[in-house]
């Protein structure tokens, strides 16, 4: 049969015009010196180098995710993410998976609800075959009729995986216990329906609407040299035609005000499991909010460790749970603060009170300073520790160019956590922790304990 592809013809406008680049970190002595450049057509190119590696990451960030979504389109932006690697006019499936294989490297990707991202790690000799594998994959996908075809059975063998692990699957349940039936709601795998709706000309037009330059951050950190990377990435996206119209700007930061208005709403799925999965929470920040650094600390104090208040009250003193913590969901207009435990069916009512009890407490008197002095320099710690290898670094800067438009150095970083004040935590936990919470429930619940669990969101 015939194959079209998506792409669109090139018009090379692009060639010979000035690229503009600006150092937005200075690093020291060459290490962590972070730069950014524009392409004509509005592609942005960052990159971090550490000279004392000899590994590179290089990685394209889309500003599109499931929030992006119709109802119809539901799973598009996942379902596309897996298409990318079927095949392009250059390379089929095969030759993309073994280019990355044959030099020892490794090639990825994930879908989150506001942005998607590919990327591979190789060695940095390595560094000019990732540039053009990944951005081959990006600009020259042909998504035919019969890889859509395959796929979707892969992407539904997906779906049934998480919903046979109900500690991930709940998550998706407090989302749509929050944020109903909203794009941010829905989960971003898609259902099953939706999945099998999906035809071939809706994920090609959304691959054509979001897939534009201006929506792209390429993103390369390890031992490269900015310049080079800026070139090579040039030269793959020209040569397919990607650079249009070289006036384009790169588009701003998702903004926005949103309020998140699903309190005390209670979503339970009956589940034959051997624990019952618990969410307790309610909405959070926004990543542009200035409180999000005293959340941060918050968050650490109340679930993040071993020595958390609710890891002691819950599991250390009273054995009532393997898993029990507490995170934050944020996005550009809003946000979520939850609280998970797995536990027997029967303890449920009893860890969920353990749980409300902790979060009042916290939201009327705050942290001790020995909470908050601990709190402040694990928060630290895991911060910098979680930036040990070259992926870390390219998640790191590809994300803060797409979704903040700037870059925060890791001494920066420390000093925001470090100046959090006792004040604040006690006025973000007011904030945060005083609202009415809303609930998602997983497991073998009898009615009289599913009825029971309203009361625990009063």
């Amino acid at each position: 049969m015939t194959t079209r592809s998506t792409r669109v013809t090139a018009r090379p406008t692009t060639k010979g015009r000035a690229v503009r680049t600006q150092t937005l970190l200075p690093g020291t002595d060459g290490i962590g010196t972070v730069r950014r450049s524009v392409l004509p057509g509005g592609l942005r190119v960052v990159t971090e180098t550490l000279p004392t590696v000899r590994s590179a990451t290089f990685g394209i960030w889309v500003g599109v995710g499931s929030r992006d979504e119709t109802p119809a389109l539901n799973g598009a932006t996942h379902y596309l993410e897996h298409l990318l690697f079927k095949g392009t006019a250059r390379r089929s499936a095969l030759e993309i998976s073994s280019a990355i294989d044959a030099v020892g490297g490794e090639m990825n990707a994930f879908t989150a609800k506001e942005y998607t991202c590919y990327y591979a790690r190789v060695l940095d000799n390595d560094l000019p075959l990732a540039i053009d594998v990944v951005s081959d994959m990006l600009t020259g996908s042909l998504i035919r009729q019969e890889d859509i075809d395959a796929e979707r059975g892969v992407v539904l063998e997906e779906i049934a995986m998480t919903e046979d692990d109900p500690g991930d699957q709940v998550h998706d349940l407090f989302a749509t216990a929050m944020l109903g039936d909203s794009p941010l709601g829905r989960p971003v795998l898609g259902t099953v329906d939706t999945i099998n709706a999906l035809t071939r000309d809706q994920v090609a037009r959304f691959y054509r609407k979001h897939y534009d330059p201006t929506r792209l951050v390429v993103a390369a950190a390890g031992n490269i040299d900015h310049a080079t990377v800026v070139r090579q990435v040039r030269k793959a996206f020209e040569d397919a035609g990607a650079l249009r119209d070289a006036d384009a700007v790169p588009r701003p930061p998702r903004a926005g005000a949103r309020t998140i208005r699903g309190q005390g709403r209670v979503e339970l799925l009956e589940r034959r499991t051997e624990q019952a999965h618990v969410v307790l929470g309610m909405p959070g920040l926004s990543r542009h909010d200035d409180r999000r650094w005293a959340l941060g600390v918050l968050n650490t104090a109340l679930g993040g460790g071993m020595s958390s208040r609710l890891f002691q009250e819950v599991r250390e003193k009273r054995g009532l749970a393997y898993s029990v913590y507490s995170y934050t969901s944020s996005f550009a207009d809003s946000g979520l603060f939850g609280v998970y435990a797995g536990c027997q069916p029967r303890r449920v009512h009893e860890v969920l009170k353990i749980c409300r009890e902790e979060l009042d407490q916290v939201a009327e008197h705050g942290l001790s300073d020995e909470e908050l002095h601990r709190a402040i320099g694990q928060f630290s710690g895991s911060t910098v520790l979680s930036l040990e290898d070259t992926g870390a670094l390219m998640n790191r800067i590809g994300k803060s160019e797409l979704c903040w438009g700037e870059q925060m150095s890791v001494d920066a970083t420390l000093e925001r956590i470090a100046a959090v004040t006792p004040d604040e935590v006690r006025a973000v936990a007011r904030d945060v922790l005083g609202q009415r919470p809303s609930l998602a429930v997983i497991g073998p619940l009898k009615d009289r304990q599913a009825a029971r669990l309203h009361e625990s969101v009063a």
